[in-house]
């Protein structure tokens, strides 16, 4: 197969590296506005630079767009239109309604279509999979000093999106509830940003997400009967908490007075085994795999679509507070 990449900035350049590195690519094109940058990009990875988009799709089978969100909607359009599978960056699209029309097209056209919302991939999350997970109530923090990068969108459609695709995806319930509040200090759009979610299934999930930190944060917690997980997607561990199967004999004698209640002894804990693997080539390989296989990719329009869905339900949700405060 061969690959092409449109756009080679801070992510779009790994894209390129990665398929370059994998057997199942012959070869990989890349088109940027920028041709100084795709001509350096190019020469570090042995890619092809094509001068326009109808000379990359022609020499493509398959495309990552990895430009800015507001040009999600028409490359990707294009691409399914002249079927083409895509692997497009996060969030499928900026609005809501072309998002829509790109899932309609999607499912029309049979082409492969996977949305970038790669702590799916993030080796921590996949060490869940050894889990069974039905959590009551999660707790996700995200933080993350100011870069002007993604900045000229809300933190939640930024950093938030990821957490709120990861929850979704664990949780396989309908939204019944938001309430949210968030404020912009450094930008016009908002920075930071608070959503608590109320699922149809009773689950609970309380996100934060600040692009104005001191500090770089990125950790999950779930809860559910009789055990507790916490998750760390940046020093990618897991560590869960299990009550101890012993545990009601020991509470009758601390009842008792017999004994000193231990919580080492009330609860028992271990890491999980986490497989390191860099999570966009994990994303990008899942992709081609299911290309190949006439698989669901992992993360599909319709994903896409519900993540960002969620997003801008938080978004309406904090304007609709900040009205309410006089925060306007």
């Amino acid at each position: 197969m061969r690959a092409g990449v449109i756009g080679v900035g801070h992510l779009g350049q790994h894209h390129a590296r990665i398929y370059s590195e994998l057997q199942d690519i012959e070869s990989v094109g890349i088109y940027d506005s920028d041709k100084n940058r795709a001509h350096e990009i190019a020469e570090k990875n042995g890619c092809q630079v094509y001068d326009n988009l109808d000379e990359l799709l022609l020499n493509s089978d398959l495309l990552s767009i990895a430009s800015p969100t507001k040009s999600h909607y028409e490359y990707s359009k294009y691409c399914v239109e002249h079927g083409k599978h895509v692997l497009v960056e996060k969030p499928i699209c900026s609005t809501l309604d072309d998002a829509r029309k790109i899932v309609d097209l999607v499912e029309k056209s049979g082409v492969k279509f996977q949305v970038g919302h790669i702590e799916r991939f993030n080796p921590a999350i996949m060490a869940l999979s050894s889990i069974l997970l039905r959590p009551i109530f999660i707790e996700a923090n995200r933080l993350a000093p100011f870069t002007p990068r993604g900045s000229d969108v809300p933190v939640v459609y930024d950093i938030m999106i990821h957490d709120i695709d990861i929850i979704l995806s664990l949780v396989q319930s309908k939204v019944k509830e938001i309430n949210a509040v968030g404020v912009p200090i450094l930008t016009n759009d908002i920075d930071i940003a608070n959503a608590k979610i109320e699922f149809e299934n009773g689950a609970l999930a309380n996100i934060t997400s600040s692009r104005i930190s001191l500090k770089r944060e990125r950790k999950i917690r779930f809860f559910q009967k009789d055990m507790y997980i916490s998750l760390d997607y940046q020093e990618k561990k897991v560590r869960v908490v299990r009550k101890n199967p012993q545990v009601d004999e020991i509470m009758k004698d601390v009842m008792a007075g017999k004994r000193d209640a231990n919580i080492f002894e009330l609860f028992i804990t271990e890491e999980l085994p986490v497989i390191e693997k860099e999570p966009l080539k994990a994303e990008i390989e899942s992709f081609v795999n299911s290309i190949k296989t006439n698989t669901r990719p992992i993360v599909n329009a319709q994903d896409g679509y519900e993540a960002l869905r969620v997003a801008q339900k938080i978004i309406e949700n904090i304007e609709q507070n900040r009205k309410s405060l006089d925060l306007m």
